[in-house]
């Protein structure tokens, strides 16, 4: 089959500010199996420029796929034009299969498949190897209901087949790497760059996380061989910065350990930065020189908020002490810390907010990020916020950075206000200042200088935005507006050793919405 992969322009600041475009990495590591499976594969990256939307449509056309293949890392708030451009690509190629995967899909199949007819089947959970089964069952025109995986239209409505495995052997398929052209994306300040991935999910139960779930349980990839490709990517194409897409790679110390020294041996000048918990790097405190060798130059910490009370409404398992500590410990081997930090909780105040501040002052962070809580309907943190109102009914907004839920004691002009303030005192405080343009180490120094400059471009674009776009006020409960909560479907995939239950269905007719 002639496969064509279909990267959508994602309307997120964090896709439009940047000059930087780094690789769609899921889309890649669909494409690996597909090509060693015998199928002609392209991807077209739309991001680029970004490609105006009837552009894409007539590229699509032009190269005459038999299937299309729709995904996107930003799932919820790219849902929107993934829509658009499938429905455009479907009245131009009335016979073309259209696929389409990611998280939000996952969830809201029921939605798509009863709203976007064009759309022929959804893969649900990990792709690489339900995309294959897929393809060769397309290929045929064989039925589709004895696919693990997948949601398609039955003569009933929508059903879903059963939940496929998860892949315990994620060395088992590779990422399509020869579908790019690596001079053409970059990170870090227009150094050459590519997305990978060390392990997939997370241990911990955080209820906010609309990742945890979709990945089921964590796995992660053999130290030796991922450290090698690293290595060879380097050397065969000169990448140099390598972000981790990793929810939370150092769960295993004894396997990233085994990571960091295969890459030191490799000696390989990169540089890595992903995110982890802080809970970790307090853990590593001993082997932290080992992650500096490798070339870490920053870890996203996800401190989610600096209120005890706070942190155990949404479950996150840490405390502020060793978020803190972890800090200090990334600063004393050389490696920049990002705090990343959630406001609109509901009962937040001035002075909830003031006192975060005063907090995140203590912590010393290099660099911060705020975002606003955002709700999904398959996390059990959509049931707290399901009776609040929503504010913003774009759904291309639902991207974390702009605000879509109303808080009880706060109009939305102060909460952007105190998260502009916020950012404004951290990131312009003489002392850090002083690292940005002082740091003694000149790749810390170029990597503080090139976040800075991000940030001046943000900061007035999401004040500009606040202005102009239009909110709701007295909106519809966030329940009525995605639907009552899908916390029992949360984990999209089952461990091996339940994949072949007898009790399990093949086929799960489609339930209403609103179960």
């Amino acid at each position: 089959m002639r496969i064509l992969l279909v990267n959508v322009p994602h309307p997120a600041i964090g896709s439009r500010i940047p000059d930087d475009h780094l690789p769609p990495l899921g889309l890649l590591s669909i494409g690996g199996p597909l090509i060693d499976d015998g199928h002609v594969v392209r991807l077209l990256d739309a991001e680029f420029g970004p490609m105006p939307i009837r552009d894409l449509v007539a590229a699509v056309v032009a190269w005459e796929p038999d299937a299309v293949l729709f995904g996107h890392s930003g799932s919820t708030s790219g849902h929107p034009v993934i829509r658009d451009v499938a429905r455009r690509v479907s009245l131009a190629l009335p016979g073309v299969a259209i696929v389409y995967g990611g998280v939000f899909p996952t969830y809201h199949w029921r939605e798509i498949l009863a709203d976007e007819p064009w759309v022929t089947a959804i893969v649900r959970g990990e792709g690489e190897e339900t995309a294959r089964r897929l393809m060769a069952a397309l290929s045929v025109d064989a039925p589709l209901g004895s696919i693990p995986g997948i949601a398609y239209r039955g003569e009933a409505g929508p059903c879903a087949t059963r939940p496929a495995p998860v892949i315990a052997d994620l060395d088992a398929y590779r990422v399509g790497w020869e579908l790019i052209d690596h001079a053409h994306y970059s990170y870090w300040g227009r150094l050459r760059a590519v997305v990978v991935q060390f392990s997939r999910g997370c241990p911990h139960l955080c209820s906010y996380c609309g990742q945890r779930g979709f990945w089921t349980r964590w796995r992660h990839r053999d130290p030796v061989r991922f450290a090698r490709e690293i290595a060879r990517l380097h050397r065969e194409h000169g990448v140099k910065v390598f972000n981790f897409a990793d929810e939370n790679p150092t769960v295993s110390k004894k396997a990233w350990r085994l990571f960091l020294e295969t890459l030191i041996a490799e000696e390989v000048d990169v540089i890595l930065v992903g995110s982890t918990r802080a809970d970790d790097i307090v853990r590593d405190a001993d082997i932290l020189p080992l992650y500096k060798r490798a070339g870490w130059q920053r870890f996203l910490l996800g401190l989610e908020n600096t209120d005890e009370k706070t942190l155990e409404m949404v479950r996150k398992g840490g405390a502020t002490a060793s978020d803190r500590e972890a800090i200090r410990l990334l600063r004393e081997n050389g490696i920049l810390s990002m705090a990343t930090w959630v406001v609109g909780f509901e009962e937040e105040t001035d002075r909830d907010l003031w006192r975060g501040l005063r907090q995140l002052l203590s912590y010393d962070p290099d660099q911060v990020q705020l975002l606003y809580v955002t709700p999904h309907r398959w996390t059990p943190f959509f049931r707290q916020a399901a009776e609040r109102r929503v504010i913003q009914t774009d759904r291309r907004r639902w991207d974390y950075k702009h605000q879509v839920l109303a808080t009880r004691h706060m109009p939305p002009w102060r909460t952007l206000l105190w998260v502009k303030l916020i950012e404004a005192i951290l990131q312009g405080r003489p002392k850090a200042l002083r690292r940005t343009f002082l740091h003694p180490d000149p790749g810390l120094r170029h990597a503080m200088r090139w976040y800075a400059q991000m940030g001046r471009r943000v900061w007035p674009y999401e004040i500009v935005n606040f202005v102009l776009r239009r909110r709701i006020a007295g909106g519809p409960t966030v329940s009525s507006f995605w639907g009552l909560p899908q916390d029992a479907e949360e984990e999209s995939m089952v461990p091996a050793r339940h994949a072949t239950s007898p009790a399990r269905r093949d086929v799960v007719p489609g339930l209403p919405v609103d179960l």
